[in-house]
This record gives structure tokens, C-alpha cells and sequence, in this order.
């Protein structure tokens, strides 16, 4: 209740009086070519350099902007794939009638509107990476994580679909600027690829954003149509690995007047096969030492829609909603044979088939008003996230014999509130505040052989407030920043003959960011960052119920564990040559309490080990990261990405005598990616992707070396209103898993996964709109204002 009469009194506080002027300009901005009216135009009046007013045509593409003292200004109309119009006005003792204003098309910034769409590039702004997906980055594969394991600073574990931002896993995956109820394994493998239109990688984040994610935070921005008229554009792909898949999608946009009806909707369906083996010498007992072999096959059919309408209200007035729609059927089956060297202990057989139908639903409404004075705007909005997944499952020995099945029941909900005020104090000074109100819970129970076995709820409320302050001069320019956040958590947990658990927690925290940027030239820039951030402890790393089981090792949470905290500190410098930008930067992060995963003898068998987790000593992080788009040649281009990380870690593994010892590694897992593209004609165009991942050294279990590389085309056809493109991934077959380790038992072992495969699409887009989008929302680009700097 405290945080909505915070609301209200914030809202208040917004509508401030502005100067009052003399007189008005107005006018009518129309298209040269057909006489046609042209909406949501910019309209700039400036004073030299300094920005007076302004404001955008209605959907009649009039304007009237006033206030306006008497003088001489320079008036400026623009608009997306138009050239920009700009006089000199004089405003005397009257308002001031323009007339119509004609803009004529820029056929050279439509066609680079184009040539961006076709390629992927990188862009290094304040406080984040943007990754604009390009055609070729979305024949990769035809889900998320295919894309997201072909950028800089990303890894994808193929294995479970775990994600590493810099080789740290703590990482918080954004869906179009929201948290979502879906866990990053499930994100990835639910959202199609050829429905992202960027990925933003914010590694040190502001006040602004919510402090959780030690790494950072991964923002997939969904695309989101908004050209005049009717627009479409349809994807059908196939994918050929072991099995074939298949893959398909269609979005679509309607714009007329006031309104901007959009949506997006994609289907993928294949089977998915996975193979690998472990091999453990038990030093203690040789009659324990096996060879344990796996398959897993997966069987996944998923149906994603977006949905949505804007309503531009007037000139100063925007409405917003749209909702996501998901739903996802996997059936899996995993086969697990333990062969015990000794020829004396049987083999065990045991056979997991598992069917999980979840939903997933997102609605969004937002409200945007946009203040007389130009960049002050405030934005209140909510977001309501709903996910439901069931399994059913069922264990089987080597005989079909039925040994037990699992009936499990997950519900989560997740509710923001958030509004935003941005107002820039002049023309170098800049002021953003804001209220967030968060609430999650999640419900699970666990019946075992439809007979009730265990059950939890988990709910937490944060509330924060946030304020930026940003500040630009000649060179320099600056944000400061601070999240003041109130977090409260409580979890119940029952299982049967056993005493009911609970977990809770209140903290309130302070989360400082400053951000600054020194222009050295117009070719040199150097950005320096602090972020103060938080990992709280996640469901699955403290609910003690048990998530699976094998014949030797079982996996729960611990509900003791404490919230890790991190400091961070990076700097950045960007260089633009006659190739390109390249970004180079290096980062540290201090971690207290850091949650590591850990491997200790089961209290409920002797026979079985207990994978959890549990808080380690501190530890320190630190990498080099380097990425940029080159242009070698007219016909020839290049994004890359090389990093290399240094992560001190200290922790506790069994030795062979089952007890605790305090081991101490330096992990350094070092990544290169580079993509190609090159232009043999107008309409043909080869993509070339390799990458290399280092082996890496850790507590418990270590890592050797893999790499790819790809080799695809793609085509131009109807007039370049369609396209085929195919690729091969991974060639040489060389990219898979493999690993070892020595605490308690000695083991090595490999993973395999459907990493060869050729991905072909066909792309076909139609319409009669032009590339006339207006950004009226600012969460459309969600940044940070810049950051103070303008």
C-alpha cells in the first residue's frame, strides 16, 4: 500500500508548470512525392545549437508548437527515410504559419536500413552492447540460444541451456526490458530466433535497472512492427541434424491513423538427440568404479505469439498493450546404463520418460505522456507474467518395469509496477527518477505415484526507488546513480515424515552506479563504470525437495544459503578507424558469499552422492573483452569477438576419504568468435562464423577445449522482397563436451548434442508500408537515457 501512495504522490510531482512564451508555429508536413500526410514527424526548433522546443505531427501531419519567444531560430522537420528539412524562421510580434513542408525520400538511408537487416552488427553504447540480429545471425539455428551462442561474451551450455555472460553464470535474462517467470533454459529454448530483433548485453547496469545478476543482464528484444499500412513477413525453415526439424513464423503490422496493430507468431518442432558417457574410478573402492552411459532425446514442439496494439492518442499521448503468448510440449526420455568395471556388480538400467505441457503468458499495458519541453517524459507501466508447468514422468529398470512415477505441479506469477520520470534540467544536465513495486510467488507440489510426497510456496516482494543524475561538458560526461531497495522473501516447504521448513528473509539494501565518458576525439572515446549488484539465492538452489535422481547421484537445494553481493568496475575504449568501431575494455568484480555448486555424500543413501549448493569463501573476477564490425572491403565485411576471464575461486569438495578440504583454482575460460559476410553480387551474399572455446579449469569438474566453424549463403529473390539462405553449422563435427575431475572420485567424460546441422530458410516480406517507425515508448530501446550524456 506504501508503494502506491508513493505512486500517486510521484505522479503529482511530474506535472510541473512550464515558462510561458509568446507566440506559435505551425505548419503541415506532407510526403513530395504523393502529397500524402506524414504522421509523427520530428519538428526541432533550435537557437544555434541549443534545442528551444519542439514536438511531432499528428496523424494528419500537422503541428503547432508554442510558448515561443520573438527571434530568429532554425526550424527542422525530419522523418525516418526522409531527408530532413531545415530553414531559418523569424517570429515577430504574431504566430507563424509555415504552410507545407515537403520531405522527399532518402533512398541512400533506406537502402542502409536494408543492408543493416541482412548482417548482424555491434554497437557499444554507455552502458550496454547491442547486438542488432541480422538474417544471418538468425539462420544460425531456430531458437534464442542458437543466436545468443554465436555473440561476444555468451556461452550456451548445449547441455541444459545454461548461460554465462562472461563466463559467469549469474546472469539475468530481460525479455523486451522484463524479468520474466521463465527460467533462462526455458527462455532460450521457447523463443524462436527469427523473432528477436536485438540482444542487449548490459554488464554493469544502472540505478535504473533492477540489481540482480552478478553479471549482468541479457534484454531480448522481440520484434515489433510498427510501418504504415499493412506489413508482413514470413520465415519457413528446416533444420537436418540425426532427425529433421522444422520451423516457421509469420508477423505482420497494421497502421492506420491512430493506431498500430502488430503480432508475431512462430512454431518450431523437432527431436532433439544427445549421447555422452562418464567414466569414474572410485579410489577408495574399486568395486564402485563404472562406466556410466546416457542418450537423451527430446522431443519439443513450441508455439510463441506476440500480440499487441499502440494508440497514439494525440501528440503528446500514447497507450500501449500487448501480451505474449506460449506454449510448449516437450517429451523427453532419458536412458542412464551404469556398467561397474569389476564384472561382479550387475549393470543398472534405469529409463526416465518425462511429458511437461507449459504455458507461459505475459500482458503488458504501458502509458507514455510526453511533456511541452523536449526528452521530458513520463512513462507508468505494468506487467503481469503468469507460468504454468506440469510434468508427469516415470522411471523404468532395464526389464520396463515400472519403479515409480513423479507428478509435479509448478505455478509462478510475477507482477511489475514501475513508473519513470525523465526530465533534462538543461541542455547538459539531466534528471531520471523512478518507483518499481515487484512481486513473485511460485507454487509447487510433488506427488509420487499419485500420492502426495511434498509441496512449497515461495513469494517476495522488492519495492525500490531509483535516481540518475547526468551531467555533460565539453569532453567529459557523467551519471551518478542509486537504487534504494527494500526485499522481503518467504518460503514454506513440506515433505512427508518430515518437519515443515521455512525460509525468510528482509533486507533493505543501497545500490550505487556511476558511469563516465571522456571524449578524447571525435575517433576516441573511454567510458568508465561502478554497479553494486546483488545474486539472491534462486527456487532451485534452495528448495530441498528433490529436482531428479539417478542410481548414484541425487539433486536438491540448500534453503540455507545467503545472497552473494558483487562490485564491479569496467572501462571501455572505443576506437573508429577507416574498418570500423572496435571496442575494447577490461572489468573486476569483488564477490561475497559467492553460491557454488557442490558434490557431498547423500544423507539419505550411503550409496549416492548429493549434488546442492552452498556459499563459498569471497572471490574475485577480472577479463579483457574486445569486438567490433570491420569493413575490409566494399564486398567484404567482419563482427568479431575475443574475451578472456580470470576468476579466483575458493571452495570445499570430499576428498577419497569423504572429507571436506578446501581446494583453491584460477579458472580462465578464453572465447573467440568472428563472422564474415561477403558480397559476391547485389543479391548473393556468404557467411563464414568460426569460434573457439578454451578448456577451463574448475573446483570440482574441468573443461577441455571445443570449437566450430560455419559455413552458409544466402540468396535474394522477387525483386529482394524474399531471400534463401542455408548454413552448415559446425563442419568438422568438433563441437561437443568434454570433461574431467578428481574430487572425490576420478572421472572423465563427454556430451555430444546435434551440433552439426544445416539450417535452411526461406524469407518472403510484402506490404505497402515504408520504414516510417516512430520509438514513441521509450522502453521500446529501454537505455539509459543515454546516461546523462545527450
Amino acid at each position: 500500500m506504501k508503494f502506491y501512495v508513493s505512486l500517486i504522490a510521484f505522479v503529482c510531482f511530474m506535472w510541473g508548470t512550464t515558462a510561458q512564451n509568446s507566440f506559435s508555429v505551425s505548419g503541415k508536413v506532407v510526403d513530395k512525392s504523393n502529397n500524402s500526410p506524414i504522421p509523427y514527424a520530428t519538428i526541432v526548433i533550435k537557437n544555434k545549437d541549443q534545442i528551444i522546443t519542439g514536438g511531432i505531427t499528428n496523424d494528419k501531419g500537422e503541428f503547432s508548437i508554442s510558448k515561443i519567444n520573438s527571434g530568429a531560430y532554425e526550424f527542422e522537420a525530419q522523418f525516418i527515410g526522409y531527408k530532413s528539412y531545415t530553414n531559418t524562421i523569424t517570429i515577430g510580434s504574431k504566430n507563424l504559419d509555415l504552410g507545407t513542408i515537403y520531405l522527399s525520400e532518402d533512398v541512400t538511408v533506406l537502402a542502409e536500413v536494408e543492408v543493416v537487416g541482412e548482417r548482424t552488427t555491434i554497437e557499444q553504447k554507455i552502458d550496454r552492447k547491442v547486438v542488432n540480429v541480422g538474417q544471418d545471425l538468425i539462420n544460425s539455428g531456430p531458437s534464442a540460444s542458437d543466436v545468443l551462442n554465436n555473440i561476444p561474451s555468451v556461452s550456451v551450455d548445449a547441455q541444459n541451456n545454461s548461460v554465462t555472460l562472461r563466463g559467469n553464470p549469474n546472469v539475468q535474462i530481460f525479455i523486451d526490458g522484463k524479468p520474466s517467470q521463465l527460467s533462462a533454459s526455458q527462455a532460450l529454448q521457447q523463443i524462436p530466433s527469427t523473432s528477436i530483433k536485438q540482444i542487449e548485453l548490459i554488464t554493469n547496469p544502472s540505478a535504473k535497472y533492477n540489481p540482480e545478476g552478478m553479471s549482468g543482464i541479457i534484454n531480448i528484444i522481440l520484434k515489433k512492427n510498427s510501418n504504415l499500412g499493412f506489413n508482413a513477413n514470413i520465415n519457413a525453415g528446416a533444420n537436418f541434424g540425426v532427425t529433421p526439424k522444422g520451423n516457421g513464423s509469420l508477423d505482420f503490422n497494421y497502421r492506420i491513423n491512430k493506431f498500430n496493430f502488430y503480432s508475431t507468431y512462430s512454431i518450431n518442432h523437432g527431436r532433439w538427440n544427445n549421447r555422452g558417457f562418464i567414466d569414474t574410478e572410485n579410489l577408495t573402492n574399486a568395486n564402485n568404479s563404472n562406466l556410466t552411459l546416457f542418450r537423451i532425446n527430446n522431443t519439443n514442439t513450441n508455439h510463441f505469439l506476440k500480440t499487441g496494439v499502440d494508440f497514439y492518442i494525440n501528440d503528446k499521448n500514447t497507450l500501449s498493450f500487448f501480451t505474449n503468448q506460449n506454449r510448449n510440449t516437450t517429451d523427453g526420455y532419458f536412458f542412464n546404463q551404469v556398467n561397474y568395471t569389476n564384472g561382479v556388480n550387475p549393470t543398472l538400467i534405469q529409463v526416465f520418460e518425462s511429458e511437461v505441457k507449459s504455458r507461459n503468458e505475459v500482458y503488458n499495458l504501458s502509458y507514455k505522456y510526453q511533456f511541452e519541453k523536449p526528452q521530458k517524459t513520463f512513462e507508468l507501466e505494468v506487467n503481469y507474467n503468469i507460468n504454468d508447468r506440469p510434468e508427469d514422468s516415470q522411471f523404468f529398470d532395464g526389464n520396463d518395469n515400472l519403479l515409480q512415477t513423479n507428478q509435479i505441479e509448478t505455478l509462478g506469477k510475477n507482477l511489475i509496477v514501475n513508473a519513470d520520470f525523465v526530465n533534462p534540467l538543461d541542455e547538459k544536465t539531466k534528471l531520471e527518477l523512478g518507483l518499481e513495486n515487484r512481486y513473485d510467488a511460485t507454487d509447487n507440489l510433488f506427488d509420487r505415484d499419485f500420492t502426495y510426497f511434498s509441496d512449497f510456496d515461495y513469494k517476495r516482494n522488492i519495492v525500490s526507488a531509483y535516481a540518475n543524475y547526468g551531467k555533460q561538458n565539453e569532453k567529459w560526461s557523467y551519471q551518478l546513480g542509486a537504487r534504494l531497495e527494500n526485499f522481503e522473501v518467504e518460503a514454506n516447504f513440506r515433505r512427508i515424515d518430515e518437519q515443515p521448513g521455512q525460509f525468510k528473509d528482509k533486507i533493505f539494501t543501497v545500490y550505487p552506479s556511476a558511469f563516465l565518458t571522456y571524449s578524447v576525439s571525435e575517433k576516441d572515446n573511454l567510458n568508465f563504470s561502478y554497479s553494486r549488484r546483488v545474486d539472491r539465492p534462486n527456487l532451485g538452489q534452495v528448495n530441498p525437495i528433490r529436482n531428479w535422481s539417478s542410481p548414484t547421484i541425487d539433486q536438491e537445494g540448500n534453503p540455507n544459503l545467503n545472497p552473494q553481493f558483487t562490485n564491479s568496475v569496467e572501462i571501455n575504449y572505443t576506437r573508429t578507424t577507416k574498418l570500423g568501431a572496435i571496442t575494447s575494455g577490461v572489468f573486476f568484480r569483488y564477490i561475497n558469499d559467492p553460491i557454488t555448486q557442490v558434490f557431498i555424500q547423500s544423507p539419505y543413501d550411503e550409496n549416492k552422492k548429493l549434488m546442492t549448493f552452498d556459499n563459498f569463501s569471497n572471490a574475485t573476477e577480472y577479463g579483457i573483452e574486445t569486438s567490433g564490425n570491420l569493413n575490409f572491403k566494399k564486398w567484404w565485411s567482419a563482427n568479431f569477438g575475443a574475451d578472456i576471464y580470470f576468476r579466483n575461486v575458493t571452495g570445499f569438495v570430499e576428498n577419497v576419504d569423504l572429507e571436506l578440504v578446501e581446494k583453491e583454482v584460477l579458472t580462465v575460460p578464453f572465447n573467440a568468435r568472428m563472422n564474415h559476410n561477403f558480397n559476391v553480387s547485389k543479391r548473393f551474399r556468404i557467411i563464414w562464423f568460426t569460434m573457439y572455446r578454451s578448456g577451463v579449469e574448475d573446483i570440482q569438474f574441468s573443461n577441455k577445449l571445443m570449437w566450430k566453424t560455419d559455413l552458409g549463403f544466402r540468396y535474394s529473390l522477387f525483386k529482394d522482397q524474399g531471400s534463401l539462405s542455408v548454413r552448415y553449422n559446425d563442419i568438422f563435427n568438433t563441437m561437443y563436451a568434454r570433461f574431467y575431475g578428481e574430487n572425490p572420485d576420478r572421472a572423465q567424460g563427454q556430451f555430444r548434442w546435434e551440433s552439426r546441422m544445416l539450417n535452411v530458410t526461406f524469407n518472403y516480406r510484402f506490404g505497402s508500408g515504408k520504414n516510417r517507425a516512430l520509438q514513441r515508448k521509450q522502453r521500446d530501446t529501454n537505455e539509459t537515457q543515454g546516461g546523462g550524456m545527450f
